[in-house]
């Protein structure tokens, strides 16, 4: 299992952003730091490592950088280090002064495994406060393009020596990591408004290095921050981000060693500021994640001709650990429970789990009173279990009254027992639809459904006879157990309850000019969970079917622990209720319990965090399973370190075994491309709630409705073979 375990072989890669001390005006001493600190990145399997602007001489020697020696003693230390480092992985950006005719540039160069790959000069040179660098430098916009011109010859390299690739034009590709494309800018290039990151980005460059000097002031960690991340996230990219700190001049200025790495918008790794000694930060970064968000936009495309440089990184084999947390609920927002820094899931997670909650729920209630006012509906009617969806649903359907000015009273909730409703869930609804002040009542289904089983000529109507009808009380409304004969309980039984509940909701809006509103989740969608066409799957409008179970789970949570009554409209005992509901076994009470236990969903169609995660990465990103099962066994897996969300129950907390993963995604990938889009193609209207997205035919996921899975039932048999040789 090495290989499937490898970061490199699963689309990451290893990055660092490095800073030490430098000593001004010592390059050979600059140089023996940079390879000892190259030479730990090799042993980590580290493939990119940043280094801060003119790092090679130091950022703060002004009028120095015109001084012979220095720099022919810096292109020596370039040489040393290339050849120091030619054993190594790493691929080293460095900051240094180079003469090219008779200008001085600001560059950086690029090395590898003894070559130097190519030099990049800095385009946007400041001369506003305390910078003047145009004094000393030339801007590589004035370097000139292909030819003779984007070539450098050191003048203290060694007789006949190759000439080098010189210009902004640069991309630095690998050829044994897909998706491995470097691009390289340097500090200013970044605040400039035209950013050559942006250019380098457009022409294919997955990863940007930004070799910095940026002396500190108060704020400035934030804007540089702001910039790296707003860069990573316009881009698509990985941007690394390494600064100058101890040893520059503090003449006039201070130098905090800012280093950070950014993906797509996230920040991955922030290391210490201000350090005395040598400081690292090292995080993955997902290649894969970048071109498939690439491949989603459409707007990637080179504006100018660019030349690539070709290299082999040569990772090591074997399982090197992943170096960032995969989150357990990527649907949520990150700092509520996917964040890189498991600290924050109880503090800030709980904040910013709070202001995402309270904009699904704005989000629900918008579209749903948007379409009742457009219908001139003059009532709201929905079926309510005593389960997390309807309970969620209604909710909703409260906060929309609210805000149009209605009375609870047209809301027209019903609980609808089955054969196979529970002795809690009924009394739970009763009790919900009682404290929120909605036109409750019943609609008993039984008499119609049995009518309907004996008009089919069902082998369950001979069980279902007048005498267990009788055998009910007020305070039992589940059947007697008891054995019942084989093949009974199938799905004409289940589907004969389902079809009939949203039956008789319909005819009830019918009589009373009112709207049905949907309960049905993102997760039983994509299943395929749901009675088709006059079952659950139907409704005027679907309020839920943007939001995942697990989700649907935490906003039920959340409203239960008093987060979610900002206008202070829910009574003191509907929270009671709701904790009661969110503890409660997910189970659609279509069976009855015949002595093996009462039905549950996730025993039939898996654990809904295993399968809203694999929905969430099949739906966003567009991963193969091979993908998917990586990093489902880093986020639930045996030792994993991701952080739960805020209040996330620790009877909950439960970890899965590789094989568990495999056989839960076999269900997954079987129901959602083979046999269930059919259901999916003829969904009723409903917001798209987030940013992982809904599974609309008119929105985010359109497929033909006569699917075939075995492409990815055969991908997902390589990892199911490699478990077998235990490889």
């Amino acid at each position: 299992m090495d290989d499937f375990r490898n970061l490199y072989r699963q689309g990451f890669m290893r990055v660092a952003a490095c800073t030490l001390p430098v000593t001004l005006a010592d390059p050979q001493a600059n140089a023996r730091a940079i390879a000892e600190q190259l030479r730990q990145c090799d042993r980590e399997a580290v493939g990119l490592a940043v280094f801060p602007e003119l790092g090679l001489s130091g950022y703060t020697l002004e009028d120095l950088h015109f001084q012979e020696l220095l720099l022919d003693k810096v292109e020596e230390a370039l040489q040393w280090l290339a050849e120091a480092t030619r054993d190594l992985m790493t691929v080293a950006v460095i900051g240094l002064p180079l003469r090219k005719g008779d200008q001085l540039y600001n560059c950086a160069a690029i090395l590898q495994r003894g070559r130097i790959l190519g030099i990049v000069p800095k385009t946007a040179l400041p001369r506003y406060r305390e910078f003047y660098e145009p004094r000393y430098f030339t801007s590589g916009a004035q370097s000139g393009g292909e030819g003779a011109a984007g070539f450098l010859t050191l003048k203290k390299g060694p007789p006949g020596g190759q000439p080098i690739l010189f210009g902004t034009d640069l991309l630095f590709q690998a050829e044994d990591v897909p998706d491995f494309t470097l691009g390289v800018e340097i500090c200013e290039d970044l605040w400039a408004p035209a950013s050559p990151g942006s250019d380098l980005a457009m022409a294919g460059a997955t990863v940007l290095a930004n070799l910095s000097a940026s002396p500190v002031t108060v704020g400035r960690s934030e804007e540089r921050d702001l910039l790296c991340r707003a860069q990573s996230m316009r881009a698509l990219c990985a941007y690394v981000y390494a600064a100058s700190g101890a040893g520059e001049s503090t003449t006039d200025l201070s130098w905090d060693g800012q280093t950070t790495i950014h993906e797509a918008g996230r920040l991955l790794a922030a290391g210490k500021r201000f350090p005395q000694g040598a400081e690292k930060v090292v995080a993955d970064v997902d290649l894969t994640l970048l071109r498939q968000e690439r491949l989603r936009n459409g707007h990637f495309s080179p504006q100018r001709p660019f030349r690539t440089v070709s290299f082999t990184l040569q990772p090591p084999a074997g399982d090197l650990g992943l170096k960032r947390l995969v989150p357990r609920f990527p649907f949520l927002p990150p700092a509520a429970g996917g964040l890189d820094a498991p600290e924050l899931a109880s503090a800030e997670g709980s904040a910013v789990l709070a202001r995402e909650c309270e904009e699904i729920l704005d989000i629900q209630v918008q579209g749903l009173c948007r379409r009742l006012q457009a219908s001139g509906a003059r009532c709201m009617v929905l079926g309510v279990s005593g389960g997390l969806d309807s309970a969620l649903a209604l909710l909703v359907a409260v906060k929309a009254a609210q805000r149009l000015g209605w009375p609870a009273s047209r809301i027209l909730a019903r609980s609808m027992p089955g054969f196979a409703t529970g002795t809690e869930s009924r009394p739970l609804a009763e009790k919900l639809m009682e404290s929120l002040g909605v036109s409750g009542g019943t609609l008993d289904i039984r008499p119609t459904a049995r009518s309907m089983l004996q008009a089919i000529d069902h082998p369950s109507a001979a069980w279902l006879d007048d005498g267990e009808e009788a055998g009910r009380t007020a305070e039992n409304h589940a059947p007697a157990k008891q054995k019942a004969p084989d093949g009974v309980w199938d799905v004409t039984f289940e589907n004969v309850q389902a079809g009939l509940r949203t039956d008789f909701l319909f005819r009830l809006a019918n009589q009373h000019g009112g709207l049905v509103i949907g309960t049905g989740d993102l997760s039983e969608l994509a299943l395929g969970w749901c009675t088709y066409g006059v079952g659950d799957q139907m409704a005027h409008y679907n309020v839920n079917a943007g939001l995942p179970k697990t989700m649907v789970q935490q906003l039920v949570r959340w409203y239960a622990q008093a987060g979610g009554d900002q206008d202070g409209i829910w009574p003191a005992d509907c929270r009671e209720i709701l904790d009661r509901i969110v503890q409660a076994e997910i189970t659609p009470e279509l069976v009855p319990d015949t002595g093996q236990g009462q039905q549950s969903t996730q025993a039939h169609i898996g654990p809904y965090p295993l399968q809203d995660f694999t929905l969430y990465q099949v739906l966003r990103h567009g991963f193969s399973p091979w993908r998917i099962a990586f990093m489902q066994e880093k986020a639930w897996g045996a030792g994993s370190q991701s952080p739960y969300p805020p209040g996330y129950p620790g009877a909950d907390r439960a970890s899965y075994t590789l094989e568990e993963i495999i056989r839960w995604m076999r269900v997954f990938m079987k129901r959602y491309f083979a046999t269930s889009q059919f259901k999916r193609s003829a969904m009723p209207n409903g917001p798209k709630i987030l940013a992982g997205g809904a599974l609309s035919p008119r929105g985010d996921w359109r497929a033909p409705s006569d699917g075939n899975a075995e492409m990815w039932l055969r991908d997902l048999e390589q990892v199911s073979a490699l478990l077998g040789q235990g490889k």
